[in-house]
């Protein structure tokens, strides 16, 4: 009973070269930064602190886009160069809001594609699918029997999906989204996380793990190390076509691998308000467009566009096709690069089978120190 013996004493130097910081190596085509939720761990037992170990779970629920490649998938490929790097392709979590097999397969297979075009290194992390880690569903099941129903009732996720049903219809909600903090919890658990860096929106997952390892260990005794928060004050966000944060949700997305021409037309899509080319635009720092070119082109380039813009005389169509010109070339070794690993799906699938191979071996560790707490040795 009690907390974990563990020490955080260097969680401010472990920080200052993580999560917040640009990644340390990033593929030749990036010059400039369902995310599902990415954690930063200690290696090493229960009882000694070793090498800084990075987990992120991305969940497989259609294309990826713009924002997720920014505000996700770049600052945790670079934490690959930093520690020892565990990256799973969340397909459990996924079955809350999606019951199509076959495109469950090809999202699965869509995350890997990406995920490895944009820089992901198997010969340096461990990649794998969720499903073929079942300690992930069978600790998941342990912490279920601890964890109070009041506790999951009073989630984000599971009360916003209540508010927008017909008279709180509770029955059409399934025991999946309910449940999923409780696999969350095991996803953390599961790894020894120590510290847990997450945004302000995120920070209530974090606490109903706490709240279910500390129930845990005060029944079982001392099992699991309690993470503690890290939170980010500060998160990259991508505005989507219509000025709102990207999201698939909004239908306002720009993908990475899509084809040129719908992708042509998401961009000559993106709203602007109804100045003629002509007017001057103080604000130009403000118009979408400025903002997607900050990520995409070299500084100079969307520093001349935002500048003529806001002296005026540039038009938003003419501005729009520049984005895009610069949108297709900044992704230019990123789509060849995936269009070779698609080629040979195959290869992909073994990549994934042989980092599930490694995950268990730090996986089944754990579970097996919570099983003989509880008496199932």
């Amino acid at each position: 009973m009690g907390s974990s013996p563990l020490v955080a004493a260097n969680q401010s130097n472990i920080f200052a070269q993580g999560v917040g910081e640009q990644p340390a190596e990033i593929p030749a085509f990036e010059d400039h930064l369902f995310r599902h939720f990415a954690f930063c761990l200690f290696g090493g037992s229960l009882r000694n602190l070793g090498a800084m170990r990075v987990l992120t779970g991305i969940q497989p629920s259609g294309a990826l886009h713009l924002g997720n490649y920014f505000g996700a998938m770049l600052p945790a490929i670079g934490l690959q160069e930093q520690g020892e790097a565990y990256y799973f392709i969340a397909d459990y979590h996924s079955m809350t809001s999606l019951t199509d097999a076959a495109k469950r397969r090809q999202y699965t297979l869509d995350v890997a594609l990406d995920w490895l075009a944009a820089g992901l290194n198997p010969d340096r992390c461990v990649f794998w699918k969720q499903s073929d880690t079942p300690e992930h569903t069978e600790l998941a099941w342990l912490l279920s029997t601890v964890t109070p129903m009041g506790l999951l009732e009073r989630c984000h996720s599971y009360k916003d999906k209540v508010a927008k049903l017909a008279d709180g219809d509770v029955g059409a909600v399934n025991h999946g989204l309910f449940a999923y903090p409780v696999l969350m919890a095991a996803d953390i658990l599961l790894y020894d996380t120590q510290v847990v860096p997450v945004g302000k929106d995120q920070k209530q997952h974090l606490e109903v793990t706490r709240d279910i390892a500390i129930k845990f260990n005060h029944i079982y005794g001392d099992t699991f190390v309690i993470p503690e928060p890290r939170i980010q004050e500060t998160v990259a966000v991508v505005p989507g076509t219509d000025g709102q944060k990207m999201s698939k949700s909004y239908g306002n997305t720009l993908e990475l691998s899509g084809d040129e021409k719908s992708l042509r037309k998401r961009v000559m899509s993106i709203q602007m308000d109804s100045r003629s080319p002509a007017d001057p635009k103080p604000d130009a720092d403000k118009n979408i467009a400025i903002q997607l070119l900050r990520l995409v082109a070299p500084p100079e380039v969307a520093a001349d566009w935002e500048n003529r813009l806001r002296a005026g005389g540039v038009g938003y169509g003419d501005l729009k096709k520049g984005l895009f010109e610069e949108y297709w070339k900044h992704f230019a070794a990123f789509r060849e690069r995936r269009a070779e690993l698609a080629s040979r799906p195959d290869d992909v699938r073994e990549i994934l089978r042989a980092g599930a191979v490694k995950a268990r071996a730090k996986a089944q560790k754990t579970l097996a120190r919570a099983k003989q707490a509880c008496g199932l040795d």
